[in-house]
């Protein structure tokens, strides 16, 4: 009786270290960390101050003790069947003034809006209008 037991409970240890994956089973993407995008790159300029880059950026990752003028964010996603996709952005600082950061994602390439007139209805142009400013391609 005691080894069936003990054989049992041996079988159902090993099969919950099982690699094997029912087919058909929904797998959730799961990321971790600081979502990086680039216009949250864009934003950052070189002589910020440490509370700026933590509002556009959010709280950092990793601050280390022995370099407290280091910031490092980190962002990785998982996704099943998918290489994983990995961010980081280091943002080094002179006391609380940012002097310079590096990061592998790319800036974005979109220009802003301008804001010009619009003509009206009667051919004057008086109601503003936002449209977006020509792109050079």
């Amino acid at each position: 009786m005691y080894r069936r037991f003990a054989t049992a409970c041996l079988l159902v240890s090993l099969a919950a270290c099982s690699t094997l994956e029912f087919p058909g089973v929904y797998r959730l993407p799961i990321d971790q960390g600081n979502i990086i995008t680039p216009e949250m790159v864009d934003q950052l300029k070189v002589g910020m101050s440490r509370s700026q880059v933590e509002y556009i950026m959010g709280t950092p990752m990793v601050r280390d003790t022995f370099s407290p003028n280091r910031w490092d964010y980190i962002y990785t996603l998982n996704k099943p069947d998918e290489p994983k996709e990995r961010h980081q952005l280091t943002a080094y600082f002179d006391g609380d003034t940012l002097v310079k950061f590096t990061t592998d994602v790319k800036t974005s390439d979109v220009k802003p809006l301008e804001t010009v007139p619009a003509p009206s209805g009667d051919g004057t142009a008086t109601d503003p209008a936002t449209v977006p400013a020509p792109v050079a391609e």
